[in-house]
């Protein structure tokens, strides 16, 4: 048996996999009887981890929302920078990221009294984000993403609107399974019970997801996994463009003009190399030319025919208000 202190946190990070436990199966999984359980409970509350328990046959434990977070673990002022973090992560382009930001968020936001989740709200929304380019699409609030997330974690069938391509409007009562971030945009993965097949949601046309309290279980995705079952489903959706350009400029210079929109990687003191990803070509040619530098485009091809093309048309320009 492992000694106190590493089953009590083994204790919590079951807790937070699942919103509930049945008691019997949680002692099992600690590999402990009912009764040292109710002791390892009662340490996680000393410790201020609010765990609730439902008595009975049935009985068992669940880690509680709204209560203060626990003492010398995170402070207020670190969970609202922590929740803002996240948030910003969970549109991030880099691979990984962003799934990986909305499951510690939904762990965050599990536990986080009402008065931070204010605090939270408030600094999203007086904050503009650095940087420009194209953008990821009509934005996805974030309570909605953390309530989908929980739900597809708890296996918990789920309620929302939905808002068609067609502008088309329905009820939908689904199985959640995953959450896909795919060409910066956020995909829901569920079974409709009503059509009773697989589908794929757009969180951004989602709203009012409300958990039912019905827990299912698991079924056969008729794929490879969530995200190849979204790609399959998207079909002709073209491919972001991946762009590549060496740049006569210091990086520390090209890093605060492009912001998070790209990455930038220093040659020397002088030059570097910017990586970006983007829907359209139109906001790499703006950012390059808006640098105030020389720049070669190594990475596409139809970037360097776009640039040649827009050379002109400014010369052309040019040359037509000299005359005038």
């Amino acid at each position: 048996m492992a000694n106190t202190s590493t089953r009590t946190l083994r204790l919590l990070s079951l807790l937070q996999t699942h919103r509930y436990w049945p008691g019997g199966e949680l002692a099992d999984r600690l590999g402990v009887s009912i009764r040292t359980l109710r002791r390892d409970v009662d340490r996680l509350r000393e410790l201020g981890y609010p765990v609730e328990a439902q008595r009975g046959v049935d009985g068992g434990y669940q880690l509680a929302a709204g209560a203060a977070l626990p003492p010398l673990v995170i402070d207020d002022e670190e969970a609202v920078a922590l929740a803002v973090g996240l948030q910003a992560a969970a549109e991030s382009p880099v691979e990984g990221i962003a799934e990986a930001s909305v499951r510690v968020l939904a762990k965050v936001a599990q536990v986080m009294p009402a008065r931070l989740r204010r605090r939270v709200e408030a600094l999203r929304a007086v904050t503009v984000p650095i940087g420009g380019g194209t953008p990821a699409g009509p934005g996805v609030d974030p309570d909605r993403l953390t309530a989908v997330a929980l739900a597809c974690r708890d296996t918990e069938r789920l309620r929302f609107s939905y808002s068609a391509a067609d502008g088309r409007g329905s009820r939908r009562h689904v199985e959640p399974h995953r959450l896909v971030c795919l060409h910066r945009r956020w995909y829901l993965v569920a079974y409709d019970l009503d059509r009773q097949d697989w589908r794929t949601f757009r969180l951004d046309r989602l709203s009012s997801p409300q958990g039912s309290g019905t827990r299912f279980g698991p079924r056969e995705l008729p794929a490879e996994d969530a995200a190849a079952f979204v790609r399959a489903g998207l079909g002709g959706v073209p491919r972001p463009h991946r762009v590549e350009a060496l740049v006569a400029a210091p990086a520390e210079t090209v890093r605060a003009h492009v912001g998070r929109w790209g990455t930038v990687e220093e040659v020397d003191s002088g030059h570097c190399r910017l990586l970006m990803t983007a829907d359209s070509l139109d906001w790499p040619a703006m950012a390059l030319g808006s640098l105030g530098a020389e720049f070669r485009v190594t990475a596409p091809a139809e970037l360097r025919v776009l640039v040649e093309e827009w050379g002109a048309r400014f010369t052309r320009a040019a040359g037509a208000g000299a005359a005038g």
